[in-house]
């Protein structure tokens, strides 16, 4: 499985680099290869003894069941908040310690920033209004330019700008902004206007040579 692993997140990026192009026909052939890097690891552990595909499929419709009694029992939700709430009470009676457990150590950081704060809003530790979230934004980045005036060094700034950045993608939940995808939209924005201006720039230098 670990020979797998490496190819598994790359197949994963292509198919975000897809959804986020909108090419459909892209978007079908890389959800192929995931599907079939699924059945790659369930026929290791199949040839292992461990598990099969159908144990699988059995194990999150049993999960999905257990964490929506909403749906599937007689828990009433009228709303998301109390869904998510329900979902991570779910989670701690089943043995996890802190709700916090349920976010992946390998995610990049960005990506883990958010689903550590969606884990803990989930149990209701969370500001109320964006205002709030912003006043947060403008103490972290005043303090990220002070220490960086006063030339502090790079473990301090480090320190400061991560705060900055967590709390930026705290306000970005608020304003229902995934602040992965609108960092990954602008360095595909970048890329593009930036390979034009490579193509003008040899197109110049192609006609200044030929004038000279």
């Amino acid at each position: 499985m670990e020979s797998l692993r490496h190819l598994t997140i790359e197949e994963t990026y292509e198919l975000s680099d897809a959804i986020l192009e909108g090419n459909m026909e892209e978007i079908k052939k890389e959800l192929g290869d995931l599907m079939l890097h699924n059945a790659f690891y369930a026929r290791i552990a199949s040839e292992q003894e461990d598990f099969t595909m159908a144990d699988v499929l059995n194990s999150i419709c049993d999960k999905l069941i257990e964490r929506h009694p909403h749906v599937y029992g007689d828990v009433i939700a009228e709303d998301e908040k109390t869904v998510k709430e329900n979902w991570e009470k779910i989670k701690l009676r089943e043995g996890n310690k802190s709700v916090l457990q349920g976010v992946p150590n390998s995610l990049p950081a960005l990506v883990k920033a958010i689903r550590i704060q969606e884990k803990a809003r989930g149990i209701g530790f969370d500001w109320e209004r964006p205002d709030q979230v912003w006043e947060k934004v403008q103490e972290e980045l005043a303090e990220f330019k002070q220490e960086a005036e006063r030339g502090a060094d790079t473990e301090k700034l480090m320190g400061e700008f991560g705060d900055l950045l967590f709390s930026l993608v705290n306000y970005s939940r608020f304003i229902k902004i995934d602040p992965e995808e609108a960092l990954e939209r602008t360095n595909k924005k970048f890329i593009k206007r930036f390979q034009y201006l490579e193509s003008e720039s040899a197109r110049m230098v192609r006609k200044w040579e030929r004038c000279r």
